[in-house]
């Protein structure tokens, strides 16, 4: 039903009055309408199906038969791909053929993602025949057309009716679909054409990959077809998180604490990045949530700028305090000669 809405959707867009001014274009639009009615209507496509156009006379299409076509099977060999009374088909493409692509995932962690690394994965792979080069055969003098298809690789039959010739196509059954039979099969791998093997492979992981990235390696995929090359491997990357280190882009974000006389009197911290510790000056008066930049301290990808870290500072304050801490700070309190932040947010509420 899929391939009769494509074929419907593309013959309804030829033939619009809008878009096709040629004489006839509106007829044939409306039977293509009308047509397509028939094939969607499983009661009206039982009747077709048994009875051809002549089922279709009264009440099918309107009485008005096919005056737009030349014959009613040009229409539904439109929707069918050919076939019918005496369509044609589109030959059988059996010649090498590239295999499927292959698709597998790989978790890492975040710091081989931000160095690269190598990984040794295990594999079951279908390889081509070292021996015959993928053709199944012992020699090159033992690799014959198909003597039942003539080389096509498919076979056609032909049904008589009241209602015309119906023609079927299908995969020819003494080469199953290759156009070509083996006198004698390569001793290696018995006539299949490929080996399979299980085998070990590097994958090199770039610097910089992100999650959702994929790393492609060529010739690792399904098995190609008549002798056809194999497809490729894509790996997709997932990084596992770190613990202390965020990754946004190229850039890398860090939050370290430090305590309240700190933030007020300002200090040196050594702060973690992926490369190692770097000294950072905390100013005096540092805001909670506050950041600070340490160019050069992100990601190096492959292609493009090196990113940055940025350090954002949360302040902590102590659960517990001893009592000579409770006396210091009931000092710093009384000799405050300035508002509390408090004491302004108050003030400013009462305005």
């Amino acid at each position: 039903m899929i391939i009769i809405k494509k074929a419907y959707r593309k013959m309804a867009k030829k033939y619009h009055p809008d878009v096709n001014k040629e004489a006839g274009a509106e007829e044939k639009f409306k039977e293509v309408n009308e047509a397509y009615e028939v094939l969607s209507d499983p009661q009206k496509k039982a009747t077709y199906d048994q009875f051809g156009h002549a089922g279709m006379e009264n009440g099918g299409f309107g009485g008005g038969g096919f005056s737009g076509f030349d014959d009613f099977s040009d229409i539904f060999g439109s929707f069918f791909g050919g076939g019918f009374g005496g369509g044609s088909r589109s030959r059988q493409n059996n010649g090498s053929r590239k295999g499927n692509d292959r698709f597998m995932q790989m978790r890492i962690d975040f710091m081989d993602a931000i160095f690269g690394k190598e990984e040794e994965i295990t594999i079951d792979l279908d390889e081509q025949c070292t021996a015959c080069g993928g053709s199944g055969a012992y020699s090159k003098n033992d690799i014959h057309t198909c003597a039942t298809c003539g080389g096509s690789g498919s076979v056609t039959s032909q049904t008589r009716t009241p209602f015309g010739v119906f023609q079927s196509q299908s995969v020819c059954p003494d080469c199953g679909g290759s156009g070509k039979t083996i006198a004698k099969k390569c001793d290696k791998c018995h006539g299949r054409g490929y080996e399979h093997k299980r085998v070990k492979l590097n994958i090199k992981i770039p610097a910089g990959i992100q999650s959702g990235q994929q790393v492609r390696v060529p010739n690792k995929g399904e098995r190609g077809i008549n002798g056809g090359s194999n497809g490729d491997l894509y790996i997709e990357i997932l990084v596992t998180r770190h613990k202390t280190f965020m990754r946004d882009g190229n850039d890398i974000r860090i939050t370290i604490p430090i305590s309240a006389v700190d933030a007020t009197l300002g200090c040196k911290v050594d702060v973690p990045t992926v490369y190692g510790d770097v000294e950072l000056t905390i100013p005096a008066g540092t805001q909670h949530g506050q950041q600070f930049r340490l160019r050069g301290k992100g990601v190096k990808p492959q292609r493009g700028t090196q990113g940055d870290q940025f350090v954002e500072v949360t302040i902590e304050i102590p659960n517990k305090i001893s009592g000579e801490e409770r006396s210091l700070y009931e000092q710093i309190r009384k000799k405050q000669a300035q508002e509390s932040p408090f004491d302004k947010f108050k003030k400013a509420f009462k305005k």
